[in-house]
């Protein structure tokens, strides 16, 4: 498989790139198989094998790897060559728990600075999860679901704090996917974001922070402790 032909490029251009084109291609192409199971927790990989499989140099490969650690998709140590990272119960839980932290956290500066332009986009990407949901391709899916709580936290314009999101997010979708029942609804995942953009139009603060809140406690069951916790503010 070519380098240019990792991935569509509906899925290459929502993901920020951090290096080159190439690399970035193929960043993508493992995040997917990552968070699809595809490449399991705990699997080797190896820089030569990628590079023959994706018919590219192993100095992309090493890129990639690094971008996939820096996600904390990967671990790569000394001696021990690169592994996919696991995917344990614990750590899905402390960074849902985390991700509503942030998101709820500050959203009256999202409110305060939210405009049509925020608003048309977010429903260009509901727009885009409902097509994705018809279709039945659950990755795509979670790649407009990542952008829109993305662009919506954005908003806030705190910077420093995005990166700590968006780790929060694919590890999120991460677990969801290889821990969903078979044949779910994709539909329903699409339109439980129809309230939260709902509030957000109202400029509701506390109306948008529950139904946040909310929204992401019951991502995955967890048990009644997560979603019972008041939101924070």
């Amino acid at each position: 498989m070519a380098v240019e032909s990792f991935t569509t490029p509906t899925v290459t251009e929502l993901v920020p790139r951090q290096s080159s084109r190439r690399s970035h291609a193929l960043f993508v192409a493992l995040q997917k198989e990552i968070v699809l199971g595809q490449l399991a927790p705990e699997q080797a990989l190896t820089e030569l094998d990628l590079a023959q499989r994706f018919q590219c140099s192993q100095g992309t490969v090493r890129e990639a790897l690094m971008q996939l650690s820096e996600a904390g998709l990967v671990k790569r140590l000394p001696n021990r060559g690169t592994h996919v990272a696991p995917c344990h119960a614990d750590d899905a839980r402390a960074l849902l728990e985390l991700r509503r932290d942030v998101e709820c956290r500050h959203l009256d500066r999202v409110v305060r600075r939210a405009d049509a332009a925020l608003k048309g986009d977010l429903q260009a990407m509901l727009n885009a999860m409902r097509n994705a949901a018809r279709d039945g391709d659950e990755y795509l899916l979670s790649v407009h679901d990542r952008a829109f709580h993305t662009r919506l936290f954005e908003t806030a314009d705190l910077p420093l704090v995005t990166p700590i999101l968006t780790r929060c997010l694919i590890h999120n979708h991460r677990y969801k996917i290889l821990n969903s029942q078979p044949n779910r609804a994709l539909e329903e995942t699409a339109e439980r974001h129809v309230p939260i953009l709902r509030a957000l139009e109202a400029r509701d603060v506390e109306a948008l922070r529950g139904l946040l809140s909310h929204h992401i406690a019951t991502i995955v069951d967890f048990g009644p402790d997560l979603t019972s916790a008041e939101a924070p503010r």
